[in-house]
């Protein structure tokens, strides 16, 4: 990705080193195995579907920073990565009369602390409604990549774009659509995949961020993350009942679309019978 001579977003919150106090939650079973639900929550709406039945109240943190991270590459590519958000979002909203209120990036290391609970690095990225706010651990995501076979800077562009199209929804209110069933809260995640296509089409017809090979390190990760080809890996029968985010064909199909056609209407994922 061309992002070298961009701006940096200054809504990214660094809470890498703090440790979370009493009340953490261990989600998963670690990068030792990685496991079905682990997979199937990365780039999901929020942890608190996981952490239902637990106390979602919010907890002190009891731990200070154990040092100020420096200013390294990922956390300046994630800044960049925001700020090309932003400045597609924010005209976008403009021409439809409305106004975008930029979500902020939280990288944490290890657990963090959300409106949406406490959430361990092994749920993924994910974001919350709550607090309006997307969380990232750029270590785990690294691991993750490397075992879903979903490498490039692009393919970690589209994890971040996914997030923050799930901003976008609950700006315009169709997050909670998610809520309602198995069948819509796919709608909600692909949704969100062609959102992130949008916002790579808008990007690029505006700055020209892509190189030779991102659209396909793009595509490669929404296959990857493929409700069947997760549930394969996981050594687990597939169950389309079960489905939360549609297979590795539907991500690819609406991330594409969004991507051709760089609209709003071509993402909505609710009108279609056949997804």
């Amino acid at each position: 990705m061309r992002l070298g001579g961009g701006r940096e977003s200054g809504n990214v919150e660094d809470r890498r080193g703090m440790r979370v106090g009493r009340g953490g939650i261990a989600i998963g079973g670690g990068l030792g195995g990685v496991v079905l639900v682990v997979l199937a929550l990365l780039f999901g709406v929020d942890p608190s579907v996981i952490l239902s039945g637990m106390d979602p109240a919010p907890q002190t943190q009891t731990q200070t920073r154990q040092g100020a991270p420096a200013q390294d590459e990922g956390a300046r590519f994630v800044r960049r990565v925001l700020a090309e958000t932003e400045d597609v979002w924010t005209p976008l909203f403009a021409e439809n009369g409305r106004r975008y209120d930029a979500p902020t990036l939280v990288l944490f290391s290890g657990a963090v602390q959300s409106a949406c609970g406490v959430a361990q690095a092994t749920v993924g990225p994910f974001y919350c409604p709550g607090d309006r706010q997307v969380y990232i651990d750029l270590e785990f995501l690294a691991e993750m990549q490397r075992r879903l076979g979903a490498p490039g800077d692009f393919a970690a562009a589209y994890v971040i774009a996914h997030e923050v199209g799930h901003h976008v929804q609950n700006q315009l209110g169709l997050l909670r659509q998610g809520q309602q069933s198995n069948d819509m809260q796919v709608r909600v995640e692909l949704q969100a995949d062609c959102l992130a296509g949008l916002w790579a089409r808008r990007a690029q017809d505006a700055r020209q961020i892509l190189e030779d090979g991102d659209i396909e390190e793009g595509l490669g990760a929404a296959a990857a993350v493929g409700d069947d080809r997760l549930q394969r890996r996981g050594g687990s029968q597939v169950v389309p009942e079960s489905f939360t985010h549609g297979t590795s064909a539907q991500r690819v199909r609406w991330f594409r679309a969004g991507l051709q056609n760089g609209t709003l209407e071509a993402c909505d994922t609710f009108a279609p019978r056949q997804l």
